[in-house]
């Protein structure tokens, strides 16, 4: 019987010489520390049995709450070896977020920081979980004390593609939280499909700036190193001037917007100091075209922006480089997410389902590989986002053009709807971001009592530039049907967001809901 076990394949494409660096720890007050390859295989072995030991349940669920750090990427790939099923949560959940996550999703085992034992062990030994572990970005904590008495031996548990390997929970823009539940199928056929489309070769080394919580961090980064036996330059921390100093030992590097809007703002950023490099990958929020441009200008590097989500990993990629195999995919094109991706199907379809022709804004679509088993006890949800030919309801709105470069216009839950005009945020916010002065903006949809809805602009300016409201709609209504006119435009300080760089519009618009309603 063949393994499908996802760390199998990662554990295959180690280097032959295992004494070789794997991850080097970088930045902070430490020294730097080196984990070979034989430490990373060892460490996880030795982790994977004592979960082993604990006399789990078959798909028992690995629940993590904790720092960055090399030994919680061991947690991450030990919870693979033994079968479980692991479950990240992002460092600044609070206690209601976490009662919900190990209510909802039951884990036999709880990692958590030391300094959130107190509480975290209550809410889980209270849901029924047996064992509640912590580990810091120190190397210290009750699960690395337990994990160095057992073997530095283990046989890899036997999975089918179709487990279960992880379960990732929405960020809950809408509703409660849903886990997607991705199997060793799922992740790894993404891995595969992105070390050839990306152009992985011998000699990459990745600097990992990203958290570990998020698919971007972990799939995306984590497993394009190490399917390619590559080493990893590792941040527990992002920090612009230690990333670009770090730029002449690197090829690959992947991050947010924000982090390269950060980089960009230091001296350091030259084309000779990023000379040494091959790629630079952003992704999991939209990419300014100001920031591409700038980017492209001070590096001579032209970023590849692509699009994925938590449900599916990667769907979509701007072209490493000219490939025989992917005629016409060459060049990379700001304010687009490329071409889907080999083994990805992609479809932009009308409100009634139907195909929609190249240029047409409808609702994104997607089959492959790579698309999720569904969502984790939610048999009716997952019923309700898959078309009955089997395609994934993206709730992403964009357009296809006759290239087949895919751009995204937004999520179909930011489409305002005003005077039963559609309208779509994000051609509003590329209007606003080319004007003078204007850092970047965002337009979100309130109710309005004869419209229905109407767009709220919220604007941030750029330093010491002065920007008025009511002149950034007047230039609007030189550019756009008056329809797609915000009703209000307020210069903001900062636009909330997430850990991972996104707006979060459900914020702004429950802050400015009651604007034109009592």
């Amino acid at each position: 019987m063949s393994n499908h076990n996802l760390f199998v394949a990662l554990r295959k494409a180690f280097p032959a010489d295992l004494d070789a660096t794997a991850v080097e720890t970088v930045g902070g007050s430490a020294s730097s520390l080196h984990y070979s390859w034989r430490d990373l295989d060892q460490a996880t072995a030795m982790m994977a049995n004592l979960l082993a030991s604990l006399d789990l349940p078959k798909g028992a669920r690995i629940a993590v709450q904790v720092e960055k750090s090399v030994e919680a990427l061991i947690l991450y790939l030990a919870t693979l070896r033994a079968g479980y099923v692991f479950l990240p949560l992002n460092t600044a959940y609070r206690s209601a977020e976490i009662e919900y996550f190990i209510g909802n999703a039951e884990p036999s085992v709880v990692v958590c920081s030391p300094a959130n034992f107190g509480w975290v062990s209550k809410i889980a030994f209270n849901a029924g979980t047996r064992h509640v572990f912590t580990l810091d970005d120190e190397r210290h904590g009750s699960l690395l004390q337990r994990a160095s008495h057992h073997s530095t031996d283990h046989t890899p548990a036997v999975c089918a593609a179709d487990d279960l390997a992880v379960i990732i929970y929405t960020s809950g823009t809408t509703g409660r939280s849903k886990g997607a539940m991705l199997t060793h199928g799922n992740i790894l056929s993404n891995a595969q499909v992105l070390r050839e489309y990306w152009c992985w070769q011998p000699g990459d080394v990745l600097i990992h700036a990203l958290p570990i919580f998020h698919v971007h961090g972990l799939f995306v980064a984590i497993h394009g190193a190490l399917i390619n036996g590559s080493p990893m330059l590792w941040l527990n921390k992002f920090d612009p001037a230690e990333v670009v100093a770090l730029l002449p030992r690197a090829t690959v590097f992947m991050g947010v917007p924000t982090l390269y809007v950060r980089m960009l703002s230091e001296s350091a950023l030259t084309r000779a100091q990023a000379a040494h490099m091959r790629l630079f990958v952003s992704g999991s929020a939209p990419l300014l075209i100001e920031t591409f441009k700038a980017w492209q200008e001070r590096t001579g590097h032209t970023i590849l922006e692509r699009y994925g989500m938590s449900e599916t990993v990667m769907l979509t990629s701007n072209p490493c480089g000219p490939d025989a195999r992917y005629a016409g995919q060459s060049e990379r094109r700001g304010g687009t997410v490329g071409f889907p991706l080999p083994g990805v199907t992609l479809k932009v379809a009308g409100d009634a389902g139907q195909p929609l022709p190249a240029g047409e804004i409808g609702s994104i679509q997607v089959k492959g590989p790579n698309v999720f088993k569904g969502y984790w006890r939610m048999p009716e949800k997952t019923a309700e986002e898959f078309t009955v030919d089997g395609f994934f309801k993206t709730g992403d709105v964009g357009r296809v053009d006759e290239r087949g470069y895919v751009t995204i216009v937004g999520r179909s839950k930011d489409l305002i709807i005003s005077g039963g005009y559609n309208v779509y945020p994000a051609e509003i916010e590329a209007c606003i971001n080319d004007m003078p002065g204007v850092a970047e903006s965002a337009v979100v949809g309130v109710p309005h009592p004869d419209f229905g809805e109407v767009g709220v602009a919220l604007v941030t300016a750029k330093p010491g530039a002065e920007l008025e409201g009511a002149a950034i709609v007047a230039s609007l209504k030189t550019q756009l049907a008056n329809f797609k006119i915000p009703k209000h435009c307020c210069v903001v300080p900062e636009l909330p967001r997430n850990t991972m760089g996104k707006v979060q519009k459900n914020v702004l618009r429950d802050s400015w809901a009651h604007l034109f309603t009592s």
